[in-house]
């Protein structure tokens, strides 16, 4: 009598088991049949990150000024992008093709940090001395590794020296973006002299030409950020100070 009640009790505590344990049993059941059948574990995919969504400013009503950084990604750029980060400011990075292929994480994070990243050629040559082939070289093959790193292509160029012509307006095949303001940075590599020029000279609608190649730059640039704002500028893409102007392939 006591074995039948021993085993009535253990079939009771096996049912209950069951009830509360089927899913499981169930899941393992499933992962045995995927591994037998050759199909892997499902895993649970997590979310992109995403860039942030497009600011709506209007420079008609602002005073804007955008903030332009050529020839990188380089090992001053993180540090550029911490300070950026930290003051709220969005910039145009005009990127070496060749420098993107080295350091795409960076033009990731630029992406997602809502900068714009703007087309600097592949390998910083003088487009002019170049045949129409290999302008479209220089830039395709800039546009292409962008695109690889971050998912986005560039809508604008910058001609390497500020150096253009027709036929390179024609090959390039994109708006061409100067700048207003020449800090210099590559030559004199002082950031007093950085921070006064790129505080001082600025007018509205101005584009401040920065490398961020350089130290003494990434050094000034919270100082530049401070004196803007306090000047009363809203700090902006090229392309947020361009939102409501159709700029056209080829045009300066």
């Amino acid at each position: 009598m006591r074995i039948g009640v021993a085993l009535l009790a253990g079939a009771l505590l096996l049912a209950v088991a069951g009830c509360g344990g089927g899913d499981e049993s169930r899941a393992r059941a499933a992962g045995r049949e995927a591994v037998r059948s050759g199909e892997p574990p499902r895993e649970t995919r997590r979310a992109e990150p995403q860039p942030p969504p497009p600011r709506r400013i209007d420079c008609g009503l602002a005073d804007c000024v955008s903030l332009t950084f050529d020839d990188g990604p380089g090992e001053h750029t993180e540090r550029l992008l911490d300070i950026l980060k930290a003051a709220g400011v969005r910039a145009t990075f005009f990127v070496l093709g060749q420098m993107v292929e080295e350091h795409p994480e960076i033009v990731r994070r630029m992406v997602l940090e809502g900068h714009e990243v703007a087309n600097h050629s592949w390998s910083h040559k003088d487009l002019t001395g170049l045949s129409a082939a290999g302008v479209r070289s220089q830039i395709r093959r800039t546009q292409q590794a962008v695109k690889k790193a971050a998912g986005v292509e560039p809508t604008l160029m910058r001609p390497p020296y500020g150096a253009t012509d027709e036929k390179v307006a024609r090959a390039a095949g994109m708006p061409q973006i100067l700048w207003s303001v020449d800090t210099l940075d590559w030559r004199y590599r002082d950031a007093d002299r950085g921070a006064r020029v790129g505080i001082g000279e600025p007018g509205r609608g101005g584009i401040v030409l920065y490398h961020d190649i350089h130290k003494p730059t990434v050094d000034c640039i919270p100082r530049v950020i401070k004196g803007l704002k306090k000047r009363g500028f809203t700090l902006v893409t090229v392309g947020e100070l361009f939102q409501d102007v159709r700029l056209e392939p080829g045009e300066i």
